[in-house]
């Protein structure tokens, strides 16, 4: 019996947010058991942790269908299991991750986990072709005229790569329609894991959609992963207030699927370069379970 934790991450609500699953002992598990549970489980993501000890946890992502390099709400989610379940105390703790080691940072009140931090990878970053605005905007259902003119149009990554589209209006985000499968076939040309449509609500404030059908993924609730690339992306652009070589600003995403979240950023800046991202939220456990592993053939 193989016991696991489905959490909601980026808030404090249970049953919003984007749900995950956690696996603490993953060590005896293969990789095909770890997707057959993942796909069990059917959170968009389920973290299995694989080795712990020394500082450090070793960990794989799986979506229902894929593994996948890197999910940031799945960490945040395992970052509050880690705290619960006695496993971690705010001590110096950093994953170890197909992207790279992920350091994170608990936030405690009177003893009671309230937020986790992770510093996500360097962000990489590459222009896309303003050619391709027409053809995003036939995927997401919009006009052409509907895009953002004076806001990044790009690729970006600080662990999984995504298209980021920019709109004018939140209201225009809400009312996208996207065709899933054009979705996924640019997604495959661009070499990125989703299409992340985002528009301004105030001078640091956005509101996102994450479309990722090609991950088995048709709409990511909340994404902490690409919640900090893009603002990553903007702070490198110059389009987010920089104080005392920080960049703050705060992503609101899942209202349409009715589970809405919030993502706190900071981007740490040396001049106009991005020397750190940092992204936080709260967790909420929804329910535990078991999964009972099925007897290899010939045993």
């Amino acid at each position: 019996m193989i016991v696991y934790s489905e959490v909601s991450a980026f808030t404090q609500t249970p049953g919003q947010g984007n749900r995950a699953g956690v696996v603490l002992d993953a060590a005896a598990l293969s990789e095909a058991e770890m997707r057959e549970l993942a796909a069990f489980v059917g959170a968009p993501e389920t973290v299995f942790v694989t080795r712990m000890g020394g500082g450090r946890v070793r960990v794989r992502y799986f979506t229902p269908t894929q593994e996948v390099e890197f999910c940031g709400h799945a960490t945040l989610a395992l970052g509050l299991m880690l705290a619960q379940a006695g496993h971690w105390h705010g001590e110096t703790l950093e994953l170890e991750t197909l992207a790279g080691r992920v350091p994170l940072r608990l936030v405690s009140e009177a003893g009671v986990p309230s937020q986790i931090w992770m510093r996500q990878q360097r962000p990489q970053t590459r222009p896309l072709p303003l050619s391709l605005r027409a053809e995003l905007a036939e995927a997401l259902g919009i006009d052409s005229r509907t895009i953002h003119r004076g806001l990044p149009l790009a690729a970006a990554s600080t662990g999984l790569w995504s298209a980021f589209v920019p709109l004018l209006d939140p209201l225009i985000l809400d009312a996208l329609e996207p065709d899933f499968a054009h979705v996924e076939a640019l997604c495959g040309a661009l070499e990125v894991g989703s299409v992340y449509a985002y528009a301004p609500m105030g001078v640091n404030r956005f509101a996102a959609r994450d479309f990722a059908p090609g991950l088995g993924i048709p709409e990511d609730p909340v994404t902490g992963s690409a919640g900090g690339a893009l603002m990553a992306l903007l702070a490198q652009e110059g389009r987010l207030p920089v104080r005392a070589g920080r960049a703050c600003g705060v992503i609101y995403q899942g209202h349409a699927l009715g589970t809405p979240g919030e993502v706190e950023v900071e981007v740490e800046m040396l001049g106009n370069s991005v020397v750190a991202v940092h992204v936080g939220g709260c967790a909420a456990l929804e329910r535990e379970g078991t999964w009972t592993r099925q007897p290899e053939p010939g045993r």
